[in-house]
């Protein structure tokens, strides 16, 4: 008679198998959540560095092709230059700095010329749980229009303490500058710009900063008079 001798397991080698994968288990549930966190951390650092890196494209890229001012009282396409407390038709809250820029993109719904009246100013945000304040970049696309131009408000980032504009007149820094105005000779553009930007927070991050040159200049400040030529 042969006898059938089978090895089954016993009950300590049951209860360690059972421990070493729960230890395993234990492990990989570590590193998955550990992995998970650094998504997530990631993720965050990512999503509050692009509206970051959007505004300093739009505001560099403004700046870079912004247009001469042109003296006298007819200002179509080429408008005024300011920076400070600005007052603009068709935006409520004051603006940081108004400029008239050939960066406008021909569309089908946009049929108008590239050059564009551009603002950016701080207005109220939309989430009272945000910090601070929303920087808005307002855009008039149509500046031939018979009737009120519409004003197309797009949003930078949130959570913005405050903003300024200094301008570089070759010699100082100033804090505000107006080609319209008949007090101070800055009818021309500044020879540079710089942005300093403040975030709002408990942690009071680093301001944005940058230098922006400006690389279009009128030749004189005079005003062309067609009757004398001059």
């Amino acid at each position: 008679m042969e006898s059938n001798n089978m090895h089954a397991f016993t009950l300590i080698e049951m209860l360690l198998a059972i421990g070493v994968a729960a230890m395993v288990l234990v492990a990989v549930n570590a590193v998955l959540f550990a992995a998970l966190r650094l998504h997530n951390a990631t993720t965050d650092l990512v999503d509050s560095a692009n509206p970051v890196d959007q505004t300093v494209t739009f505001l560099r890229r403004d700046l870079e092709c912004v247009v001469t001012p042109t003296n006298g009282t007819t200002k179509v396409l080429s408008g005024d230059f300011k920076t400070g407390n600005v007052s603009t038709p068709g935006i409520a809250v004051p603006v940081a700095i108004e400029m008239f820029t050939a960066t406008g993109a021909l569309s089908d719904n946009a049929p108008w010329a590239d050059i564009q009246r551009v603002t950016y100013e701080l207005k109220p945000s939309g989430n009272p749980s945000y910090a601070g304040q929303d920087l808005v970049r307002s855009v008039t696309r149509n500046l031939l229009s018979l009737s009120t131009p519409d004003v197309e408000d797009q949003l930078m980032m949130s959570g913005v303490a405050s903003i300024k504009f200094s301008c570089f007149d070759g010699a100082q820094w100033q804090d505000t500058w107006d080609t319209t105005s008949t007090v101070t000779i800055d009818t021309n553009l500044p020879v540079a710009v710089r942005v300093d930007i403040q975030m709002a927070g408990n942690n009071n991050p680093q301001p944005i900063e940058m230098v922006i040159p400006i690389d279009s200049q009128s030749r004189t400040n005079m005003v062309f008079n067609a009757g004398t030529g001059n």
